[in-house]
């Protein structure tokens, strides 16, 4: 059966799960969403379930770790949206360490994630239960320099993917399984110390728009981003489809 959603918020009631819960966005997700009436579980590497609550403490914290995404599946079975925030910034290190670890970080962790959680999707469609919906933070380097080459190629990597996914989902008429796409510009983090937006003022307007039915969920003081954006996405999807309509004849 269908949730009911609060006529002042469509997340009063929902089960929203985060990755990276403990960084700064993370944190101003987790506040925003709790104002909103959501019930926030937090998924981290490093912090333990505690009794400490605050704004930006989630109601419950899950431990995981990247590579082993498969052990989420039973705690996600009843998440109705996942948020995937989680990712690892090299800055100007290009050695194979670096991009071993952003490439498993950034692109294939979100992947496996992504895969799962549409996976539950397809099982609760079957049951006639209710949709899921996947927020992927791709950010504004998925299409510009953001003066990091290997988290740029990741960011690309996983933005890819996800205009993939987009596309099979289209194709197949599925309404079982939502995905959105973040695209944020530089907002000041502990591994950004130099960004220029606000966090919370980024988790507000991810939320707020968030609230309608838009795929691209952009935030970023770059006017650019929100022309280039649509028109590389929707040439993205159309050449797929496309490419899928010559093989499937």
């Amino acid at each position: 059966m269908k949730k009911n959603f609060s006529t002042a918020s469509r997340f009063n009631g929902l089960k929203i799960a985060i990755t990276g819960a403990n960084g700064t966005l993370g944190k101003s997700l987790i506040e925003v969403l709790k104002e909103k009436g959501a019930y926030v579980v937090g998924l981290t590497h490093t912090k333990k379930n505690n009794c400490n609550s605050n704004e930006n403490t989630p109601d419950e914290w899950i431990l995981w770790s990247c590579g082993k995404e498969t052990l989420l599946s039973k705690s996600l079975a009843n998440i109705d949206i996942l948020i995937i925030n989680h990712g690892f910034n090299p800055k100007g290190m290009i050695g194979s360490n670096e991009i071993n670890r952003a490439i498993e970080i950034n692109s294939l962790s979100h992947w496996r994630l992504i895969e799962i959680f549409d996976n539950l999707a397809l099982s609760n469609n079957l049951k006639n239960d209710n949709s899921k919906e996947v927020w992927v933070n791709t950010s504004e380097a998925e299409i510009q320099i953001a003066f990091s080459p290997v988290y740029e190629i990741t960011k690309r990597l996983i933005g890819e993917l996800v205009s993939l996914k987009k596309s099979k989902s289209l194709i197949e008429k599925r309404h079982s399984f939502i995905i959105k796409k973040l695209i944020l510009g530089p907002f000041k983090s502990e591994l950004n110390p130099q960004g220029i937006m606000n966090p919370k003022f980024v988790a507000k307007k991810i939320i707020q728009k968030a609230e309608k039915d838009n795929y691209l969920i952009i935030v970023s003081p770059n006017p650019i981003t929100y022309l280039i954006m649509p028109i590389v996405e929707s040439i993205r999807i159309l050449y797929i489809r496309f490419i899928y309509k010559i093989y499937s004849n």
